[in-house]
């Protein structure tokens, strides 16, 4: 996912015409001012070893409320947390990004909890609870991360290391 093409802009008008769209969920977790960071395991498809939010397809965009299930869905299975360990959660708005000829449609939340200890499930290696303004020296992070953190606040320091990089 190369580019970030917001509603609107010519690259909006690009993306209207590609070959496949696909709609996934994105949570960006946070526990006392810091955010949850994810390393994918070996076992999935996309993006090994580097370090994410909580991520999940979409089936059915279009239907009601699918969006917000989807995303409580997919921060039970990655982290065990259920609605009742939430202190807030928020939609954020959807992302359209490029990547070839696929848009992916980013559909971003926000999640608080007041848990500090997470249940991994076979998704992720480990993770880790990072202040937002060390994120520039957390390298080795999925490429379009930045973008789901900056949807969530954006004016918040994102950034620094090449997305991707890993750190020897």
């Amino acid at each position: 996912m190369a580019g970030l093409a917001s509603e609107g802009s010519a690259a909006a008008s690009v993306c209207r015409g590609v070959a496949v769209r696909k709609d996934v969920v994105a949570v960006v977790l946070s526990w006392r001012e810091r955010l949850a960071l994810f390393k994918r395991s070996n076992l999935v498809d996309h993006d090994r070893g580097l370090w994410h939010c909580v991520t999940g397809y979409l089936d059915d965009p279009d239907a009601a409320g699918a969006p917000r299930r989807q995303a409580l869905v997919e921060l039970y299975e990655e982290t065990g947390l259920g609605i009742a360990d939430l202190t807030a959660f928020e939609q954020g708005p959807a992302l359209e990004l490029l990547d070839g000829e696929v848009l992916w449609v980013v559909h971003t939340f926000r999640a608080d909890t007041t848990r500090r200890r997470l249940e991994l499930n076979w998704e992720h290696d480990a993770y880790r609870w990072v202040r937002r303004s060390s994120l520039r020296r957390f390298c080795g992070r999925v490429a379009w991360l930045d973008d789901v953190l900056r949807a969530g606040d954006p004016g918040g320091p994102v950034g620094g290391s090449t997305p991707g990089q890993h750190c020897s």
